[in-house]
């Protein structure tokens, strides 16, 4: 039988543990889009219910702490929750949105204050999910979030209908045309220097509009920006630095990506080393940037994120773990 997990916008439905909250997974009901004989083959796609794909290997299953286990089962399955018929498990074939359950009359765990379930934000979760989990929620959001923005036919504004096929796309009875999940592209960049001073390896961060009002220390970033349309990626590195800190790069050099799903954009992350030109910030979109030393660095995105994992790849060259 089927298992799903449920969303509502960018929330997922959690069971609290000992060790923080963990995805839940409900059954679904068997489909009644099958004949008599159950040969008819089930729509990939129905708004608020979408296929996953699991696109890396086991050990990525695996969270840090459980790695060393020889049986990788630790951080794969938790016991199963005998009241509510729900387990704790890594991997599910559906993701289905609350009102999708709601309205299909699918069984929920109860979620209220003191049952344990509840409705997480994914950026609080990513900081303790095994790297595929954390991929395939991603993966889910960003699905049902194009299946709600996808209801009409881009072309000629006609209702669309999910394709019958295993294919990931909406088309248009009208017009024919078919439309697919877009991911936005966007370049990511880790700049470095030696202190003009002391010599000690230096980082660029800058505090950006976008993480809002916060509490003392504010939160500090990379240098990060969408690709344009007919540029590509290393010339969108250049042009972001530019427009934003006004300065320019040499050793442009490709590490990691990252699918992040706010919206639905794929951060392709990069490093480079600061070749020229003073800090000007552009003020629309910064408060602030500056070079900071790896020894004393202020407060950065939270573990988890292609952002922490570049700055921390900088420190540990220079013997610095964060």
């Amino acid at each position: 039988m089927t298992r799903a997990f449920v969303f509502s916008d960018d929330t997922v439905l959690c069971h609290q543990t000992i060790d923080g909250w963990w995805p839940l997974q409900i059954q679904l009901p068997p489909s009644s889009n099958a004949n008599d004989n159950g040969n008819l083959p089930v729509p990939a796609y129905q708004i608020g219910n979408v296929a996953l794909l699991e696109s890396l290997a086991p050990h990525h299953w695996q969270s840090d702490a459980d790695s060393s286990i020889s049986d990788g089962t630790k951080g794969l399955l938790a016991p199963e929750t005998a009241e509510n018929n729900v387990a704790f498990t890594a991997q599910a074939a559906s993701a289905i949105t609350y009102d999708y359950a709601i309205a299909h009359d699918i069984a929920l765990p109860i979620i209220a204050e003191g049952s344990g379930n509840a409705f997480v934000p994914y950026r609080q979760l990513i900081t303790q999910l095994p790297a595929a989990l954390s991929a395939q929620i991603s993966q889910a959001i960003q699905l049902l979030r194009w299946q709600t923005d996808t209801q009409f036919c881009s072309r000629c504004a006609s209702p669309v209908v999910h394709a019958t096929a295993d294919e990931r796309a909406m088309v248009c009875p009208v017009c024919r045309l078919r439309q697919y999940p877009r991911v936005q592209p966007c370049i990511i960049t880790a700049i470095t220097r030696p202190n003009p001073q002391t010599g000690e390896m230096q980082i660029l961060l800058a505090h950006h509009h976008r993480h809002g009002e916060q509490k003392r220390p504010l939160m500090y970033g990379l240098i990060a920006g969408f690709v344009e349309v007919g540029e590509s990626l290393e010339h969108a590195v250049v042009r972001e630095v530019a427009e934003e800190v006004n300065i320019s790069l040499s050793n442009i050099r490709y590490v990691s990506s990252q699918p992040w799903p706010f919206p639905s954009n794929l951060m392709l992350g990069f490093r480079a080393s600061y070749a020229a030109g003073d800090i000007v910030i552009q003020e629309d979109e910064l408060s602030h940037a500056d070079f900071f030393d790896l020894s004393n660095l202020p407060k950065i995105p939270f573990k988890g994120s292609i952002a922490y994992e570049l700055i921390a790849q900088v420190a540990h060259e220079q013997g610095i773990v964060l």
